[in-house]
């Protein structure tokens, strides 16, 4: 694992560990390296909550293309968007964070925006139907935002097989449950 990595990896245990982003302190102590060492990959707290959320969307981001190329990118971003376990807890700091240490417009935001854009074109793609596709990531986006916020719970399985049934229609009306 190369030291970006590391300091990021170690980033992100303590997030999880303390519901927070580390101190720059904090994370090179957990990634054993010099303070130095660290400033050199993440200059600044804001540096490195934007190392934490790209490192989210390029994990979403390999998930959708394997998904897409699978042919099921609509139903995979349908799943991807509720996030479970360790995921909402990370989310949850990354936005406090986000908020707390950033300002509107910056690297994150386009990189999202530029990620949603992507992810929608493959549901497009897939579904045929520009404004299907846009729902369908809209909806995603919802689930994801009610859980991370603490507004709804993550939806049961069965609750999350019908919305997708609802919004991508199977072939000669099968369910997917």
């Amino acid at each position: 694992m190369d030291r970006r990595s590391l300091i990021l990896n170690a980033a992100r245990n303590l997030t999880l560990e303390r519901g927070v982003v580390p101190s720059l302190n904090s994370t090179a102590s957990a990634a054993g390296v010099s303070k130095g060492g660290l400033i050199h990959h993440f200059p600044s707290r804001a540096a490195l909550v934007q190392g934490l959320a790209i490192g989210a969307l390029e994990e979403l981001d390999v998930a959708m293309l394997a998904a897409s190329m699978e042919g099921r990118a609509a139903e995979a971003w349908l799943r991807l968007s509720v996030p479970t376990g360790d995921d909402v807890a990370l989310f949850r700091a990354l936005a406090v964070a986000h908020r707390a240490v950033e300002s509107p417009g910056d690297d994150v935001a386009a990189a999202a925006q530029e990620a949603g854009s992507r992810w929608e074109a493959m549901i497009q793609k897939e579904t045929g139907d520009i404004a299907r596709a846009r729902v369908i990531r809209l909806v995603g986006d919802g689930l994801a935002a009610n859980v991370i916020t603490g507004i709804e719970p993550a939806p049961t399985p069965a609750q999350l097989d019908a919305l997708i049934d609802a919004l991508i229609p199977k072939p000669g009306g099968a369910s997917r449950q």
